[in-house]
């Protein structure tokens, strides 16, 4: 049943996101492809996953418990706490934080997490600032 309404709420998203990109107006630039059809593309590809769930759904899932559950409300409550303090503590120092806590929760040692975060944060700041030159948010200390 759980299969089923996901396919339904994915098939109304679909119809909506549909609606949405036939409503684009045209650019003044004259294009063959047009600034619909991605958008298309993406709606019928989402209707398409959607019919396959609501025409061949799965068994019944086995729901994880509540300590499962909790996991997961940690783990989104640490993604929306990086979203608000990435623009005032900056790209590099919010994203080892981020980074360290979900993989520690995911299981990794702590030290091992805190590697992680500050090898990603690097890593990324590396090829998206230095090599490709495109801005991410400056924290207290200019990077």
């Amino acid at each position: 049943m759980s299969d089923r309404i996901f396919g339904a709420v994915g098939l109304l998203l679909a119809a909506f996101y549909i609606w949405a990109a036939s409503i684009i107006p045209d650019s003044f630039m004259i294009d063959v492809i047009g600034p619909r059809t991605f958008p298309y593309i993406v709606g019928a590809i989402v209707a398409i996953c959607s019919l396959v769930f609501i025409l061949r759904p799965d068994a019944e899932p086995a729901w994880p418990g509540m300590q499962a559950f909790a996991e997961i409300l940690f783990a989104a409550a640490a993604l929306m706490l990086y979203a608000w303090v990435l623009p005032e503590i900056g790209f590099v120092i919010s994203t080892v934080f981020a980074t360290a806590y979900l993989t520690w929760r995911l299981g990794s040692p702590p030290l091992g997490s805190v590697i992680t975060g500050v090898l990603t944060s690097g890593g990324i700041y590396l090829v998206f600032h230095t090599i490709l030159g495109l801005s991410l948010a400056r924290g207290p200390f200019g990077f």
